[in-house]
């Protein structure tokens, strides 16, 4: 490796890992509004578990535009090129993130304010649908031999710092503002905040040149004319194990995040701050899992690590009600991280894994359908439907839920071995 080698890659590995950063910035700030302010800000007078399960459906529509953007994003992603498909990305996201700062509430416009923020939720998807396979080829296609998976966490590693950045920033405002204030509209300042990460997104992204990779499926021919009817006609096993390999790492965050901060701050009747904070100590333990996954998936193969991984995650599904049901804030804390370590050691490997169930022409296509789609099933329902579980049975079912979506997720990696080994 030359001299000016370490610099490029540090230049790549930023760029996959600050856009992600960004991009799951907008998703996450808008999750943690999702379970602290959208449902009365946004939704006629009811119950306040009706208010909050509509606030999640809300949140659920980007995972089912999430597909789309990988489509539509894979597709110029695989014919175009890596670098601008994830400029158009990354403007896509942060412009609708933005936009939603400036939307009446139902008290000011009725039903027209739910629709507008379905609307821009839907746009954020489209961004984000885009944005996770780029950001995975730009690191995993520049990698040196023996290195895909510590350079396709860096990626990965966008997940808890953009949490860390939207959750204590929604920390930070309420220290500082009164409940009111913050209601009327200190919720809107992370949705403008996302303006500046964006910019500085734009500026790394833009640095960057082309994978070598992709260069070189443009040297042995003219690209796929349809990348998802070749990668749906040609990969079906690939598509379908890769899709329900992400289950897991969707499930398992999004249950120890959007649910555990909607079901903490209104059934356990903890305050905001508090379980925010108690979710900023535990996100940490995501960011070690996905190190020591990136490590361990080099050293044996990412396949292994995930279905490890998911072994474990469903023996933390049945831990789930006695920690967060003791009413203790360390026992809470102390199931969110082992939950977040778990999901680091899911999601961690899928930077290498995923991208390298398909060929290069169309990867960008094939790695993005299979992580958009799992989180349909995995992530974008699972708030609204734990809430739900648990307002019938309390926390033992919805442990037994993430119990069996791990159990899905290690199913499906089973008849993977060729194609990734």
């Amino acid at each position: 490796m030359n001299s000016k080698a370490p610099a490029s890659n540090r230049r790549i590995l930023t760029a996959s890992l600050v856009g992600t950063a960004v991009e799951f910035y907008d998703f996450y700030i808008y999750a943690t509004a999702a379970s602290l302010v959208f449902g009365p800000l946004f939704f006629p007078s009811a119950s306040a578990s009706m208010q909050l399960i509509s606030s999640y459906a809300t949140f659920a529509i980007a995972f089912f535009a999430r597909p789309v953007g990988a489509a539509l994003f894979g597709h110029f992603g695989d014919r175009v090129g890596r670098k601008s498909t994830l400029v158009a990305s990354l403007l896509l996201m942060g412009g609708s993130t933005v936009a939603i700062a400036f939307l009446p509430t139902y008290a000011m416009a009725g039903w027209i304010a739910p629709v507008l923020l379905c609307a821009l939720r839907f746009a954020q998807g489209l961004g984000l649908g885009g944005e996770w396979g780029g950001a995975a080829l730009l690191a995993v296609e520049n990698a040196p031999p023996g290195w895909k998976a510590r350079f396709g966490m860096f990626p990965q590693l966008g997940a808890p710092v953009g949490f860390l950045a939207a959750n204590g920033l929604f920390l930070i405002l309420g220290m500082v503002l009164s409940p009111e204030a913050f209601m009327q509209w200190g919720w809107r300042l992370p949705f403008l905040a996302s303006a500046v990460l964006v910019g500085v997104g734009l500026w790394v992204r833009l640095k960057i040149s082309e994978t070598p990779a992709f260069a070189k499926v443009m040297e042995e021919g003219p690209p796929p004319a349809v990348p998802l009817g070749e990668v749906l006609t040609r990969y079906p096993l690939q598509t379908l194990g890769g899709t329900f390999a992400v289950v897991a790492c969707f499930a398992i965050y999004y249950l120890a995040t959007t649910f555990a901060l909607g079901y903490g701050t209104t059934t356990l009747g903890y305050s905001r701050q508090v379980f925010l904070g108690v979710q900023l100590a535990a996100i940490g333990f995501m960011a070690v899992g996905i190190v020591v996954a990136g490590y361990w998936s080099d050293a044996r193969t990412p396949r292994k690590v995930l279905m490890t991984g998911c072994l474990l995650t469903i023996g933390a599904g049945f831990l789930l009600s006695p920690l967060m049901g003791a009413g203790s804030l360390f026992l809470i804390w102390a199931f969110l991280a082992l939950a977040l370590f778990l999901m680091g050691l899911v999601y961690g490997p899928l930077g290498a894994f995923l991208p390298g169930l398909f060929p290069a022409r169309v990867r960008y296509t094939g790695a993005s359908m299979a992580f958009n789609i799992g989180g349909i099933i995995g992530g974008g329902l699972a708030p609204m439907a734990a809430q739900a579980l648990a307002d019938r049975g309390g926390l033992v079912p919805v442990g037994l839920y993430l119990s069996a979506a791990a159990l899905i997720s290690f199913v499906a990696l089973a008849p993977l071995r060729r194609e990734v080994e």
